[in-house]
């Protein structure tokens, strides 16, 4: 079942961003990760979330998605992101896919 890793990202130090920004999409890739949404615009529709820079990345599943988390070429990557901002993170399970006797109801 797909898996969404969603952060909020307070940059502290933007060029020292740069190099975490530049180099993590390569470490995604290699467990499966794809970009949806990387700090685009944003609109608060409800509640006081006032959000930074919101990233989306989609994994098969949430193995993938740990197993790249927790991997060593993360892991001077996340040390980097801990340097130059405040971040919060989560992972998301994803829905199952609907079969077409759900989709019908």
């Amino acid at each position: 079942m797909t898996a969404y890793l969603i952060a909020d990202v307070d940059v502290t130090d933007p060029s020292l961003f740069e190099e975490y920004k530049r180099d993590v999409p390569a470490t995604e890739v290699r467990y499966g990760g794809k970009y949806l949404g990387r700090g685009g615009l944003t609109k608060v529709l409800e509640g006081d979330w006032q959000p930074h820079r919101l990233v989306i990345v989609e994994f098969p599943d949430m193995v993938s998605l740990m197993a790249w988390y927790e991997s060593p070429e993360y892991a001077r990557l996340k040390a980097i992101r801990e340097r130059c901002a405040k971040t919060r993170i989560i992972a998301l399970e994803g829905v199952a896919a609907a079969t077409s006797s759900q989709e019908s109801g």
